[in-house]
């Protein structure tokens, strides 16, 4: 039986599709990353799972319970840590996993055991009485791992896990998340917009506009290219990749004002390249396959867009902030 089984899923946020005809299945005990920029229907994903929101198309089981006629069942199943923070920064941490675990209902006892237990695991008993607000935020993002943990969920949901956490501090993150699988057994599904944060996952959905665009192992995924990866820097790209096209029968793709493709032994072809249009091309670069590299692959486009305003789920400006 699948952690998750889901079949010709779809959602709109009035006339825009947020999800379109998505079927996969995640097998129990899987780490699995749902990647994608912005607008992309992952955060979409997560509130349907995690029963935020009801479904509207399709059908979704979690361990073979109908997320649409069993909720209480499902939610029984799930850990769920948002992107936003969920702890009282007022409390301790002690205090915030005990209101936790009386929400479920565990006993004084088992409370006890477990929070300790869970505190052990991620590195925090000596921190159990100290306010949440004087905690880093990787720390904080560990007591929220831990919360999510008391009633032994099967299933844990983390959307954006990584966000306001400096590079360290998401090592130790995907470390406890790693301890967690191992020790509980439990299915890790977490949404991410970071590339190198789904390489650690076990499989990637990559979504684009809504759309499954693919799904494999991260290596697969790369693998899929066949070659290495060339970036060609150019006044004219169209006219070079006709020219490309021409003398080497090989196809190329305009991405961005810049003109990519992926061949075998590329340090061989940088040389061809440069020798056969010397004055076309003004940098050329060559690089592994990468996700990013699969995403423009799948759709064309590159895997950050706009960087001044891109649209979330429900279609909604957000702005990066500058530096």
């Amino acid at each position: 039986m699948p952690a998750i089984a889901a079949r010709h899923v779809s959602y709109r946020y009035g006339d825009r599709l947020a999800v379109g005809d998505l079927s996969l299945e995640i097998a129990e005990g899987e780490v699995f990353a749902f990647l994608g920029p912005n607008g992309s229907g992952k955060t979409t994903l997560f509130r349907l799972l995690s029963t935020l929101i009801p479904l509207q198309q399709g059908e979704i089981a979690i361990f073979g319970h109908d997320l649409r006629r069993e909720t209480t069942a499902v939610r029984r199943q799930l850990g769920v840590v948002f992107q936003s923070p969920s702890l009282d920064k007022k409390l301790t941490v002690a205090e915030n996993l005990r209101h936790q675990g009386r929400l479920y209902g565990l006993s004084t006892r088992e409370l006890e055991s477990r929070r300790d237990e869970l505190l052990g695991a991620v590195g925090l008993t000596d921190r159990a009485h100290d306010l949440v607000e004087t905690l880093s935020g990787g720390m904080r993002r560990r007591v929220e791992l831990a919360k999510s943990m008391l009633h032994r969920p099967r299933l844990l949901l983390l959307d954006e896990p990584s966000t306001g956490l400096d590079p360290g501090a998401r090592s130790d993150l995907w470390k406890y998340l790693r301890q967690v699988r191992e020790r509980e057994g439990t299915t890790i599904v977490l949404t991410t917009h970071l590339l190198d944060e789904a390489d650690r996952a076990d499989r990637i959905a990559i979504m684009h506009q809504g759309k499954l665009v693919a799904l494999d192992r991260p290596d697969a995924l790369r693998a899929e290219l066949g070659g290495d990866a060339i970036t060609i820097k150019t006044e004219r790209p169209a006219e070079l990749a006709a020219g490309i096209r021409e003398r080497f029968q090989c196809e190329s793709k305009v991405i961005d004002g810049a003109l990519r493709l992926e061949q075998a032994d590329g340090h061989q072809w940088i040389a061809r390249l440069v020798e056969a249009f010397p004055a076309d091309v003004q940098m050329i670069t060559l690089g592994k396959p990468t996700l990013e590299d699969v995403f423009i692959a799948r759709t064309g486009h590159r895997f950050f867009g706009d960087a001044s305003g891109e649209e979330n789920d429900e279609g909604k400006k957000t702005r990066r902030k500058k530096r």
